[in-house]
């Protein structure tokens, strides 16, 4: 699932969106998109949340967010895993949860911390001390109900009363699973019309490492999770296999799956390859292969690195279908 826009955009499409993620957050920002409150309901309910009454303390965070902020944050995550253990959460409480998360570290005022990469790519405290030192920053004191407020005006601003109904019917037969795609028993054999999705590219991204802050405010112990960081081609050939494999027995005959990957290791690996080999062992027939040579990427900048020299520059879609009678 990732941060859902596939399954949000299949919603509005009509279609009944399943997903699948070994990463609670995916959940925590799938589902308010599918069930979204109104403006006034969020602003109401952030009146009533107590800001101020914070029994967490975690100093070390300092260097990313002013103490008050802080403050706001650690009551504001008090009041939500309370709900939550009571069984209490409703939609408006999931949608603040979703945007807060979200709205953790990053680049802009917009965001509670001082300047740092975006909210899916959380630095370690070492790395932001040394960004404060090269920018002379400390952290300002923000709002975290304003902003919370300012952000969801912004997200529903074009969502209009059609798409709200369209969201609240393909969210009554939607399904989210919170586990590795490999395994998907809850699925039903010959159920799926399209299958769109994109894998850990090898190790190219650290996963616990770039959500560790986002895993702490939600209370999601990460380093627990299964998460994929295959250094091995062969290893991650294998991981394949079985997510392929699996992606065969739930589909429908006719049915079809987009799988993005990229080239990956300075270009020497094109990971399409590998997947056009395996997702033929898997059943599969290969209808195309779309490549999409980016000129330029907001990480690439973030990161200080010449764009078209290193990471990953292309997205390559591998479109398979399978046939009757597979």
């Amino acid at each position: 699932m990732g941060r859902g826009t596939t399954l949000i955009e299949a919603a509005l499409l009509g279609r009944t969106p399943y997903g699948c993620d070994i990463n609670p957050l995916s959940q925590i920002f799938v589902q308010p998109r599918l069930n979204p409150p109104s403006l006034s309901e969020i602003e109401a309910r952030l009146e009533k949340i107590n800001f101020t009454g914070a029994d967490e303390w975690p100093e070390k965070l300092l260097v990313f967010f002013h103490p008050e902020t802080l403050r706001e944050i650690c009551a504001l995550k008090k009041y939500l895993l309370g709900k939550k253990n009571k069984g209490a959460l409703d939609d408006v409480d999931y949608w603040i949860w979703m945007v807060a998360t979200n709205r953790l570290t990053g680049h802009s005022p917009g965001f509670f911390s001082v300047y740092t990469l975006p909210p899916n790519q959380a630095v370690s405290l070492e790395s932001q001390i040394k960004i404060n030192e090269k920018r002379s920053q400390i952290p300002e004191r923000r709002h975290v109900p304003a902003l919370i407020l300012r952000k969801s005006r912004q997200l529903l601003a074009d969502l209009d009363e059609p798409q709200r109904h369209q969201l609240s019917v393909s969210a009554e037969d939607s399904f989210l699973v919170t586990g590795s795609a490999d395994q998907t028993p809850k699925i039903s054999s010959d159920s799926i019309a399209l299958v769109v999705t994109s894998p850990p590219f090898l190790d190219v991204v650290d996963y616990e490492q770039d959500n560790w802050l986002r895993a702490w405010f939600c209370d999601i112990d990460i380093s627990k999770l299964a998460l994929w960081q295959i250094k091995s081609l062969r290893d991650w050939e294998t991981g394949m296999m079985n997510v392929l494999s699996e992606i065969h027995r739930v589909l429908k005959p006719g049915g079809r799956v987009a799988f993005e990957v990229g080239e990956v290791r300075n270009g020497k690996i094109k990971l399409e390859t590998s997947v056009l080999k395996i997702g033929l062992k898997a059943g599969l027939r290969p209808v195309l292969v779309l490549i999409n040579d980016q000129i330029f990427t907001k990480t690439s900048n973030c990161w200080g690195v010449d764009n078209l020299k290193k990471g990953t520059n292309t997205n390559r879609i591998i479109l398979f279908q399978k046939d009757a009678g597979c």
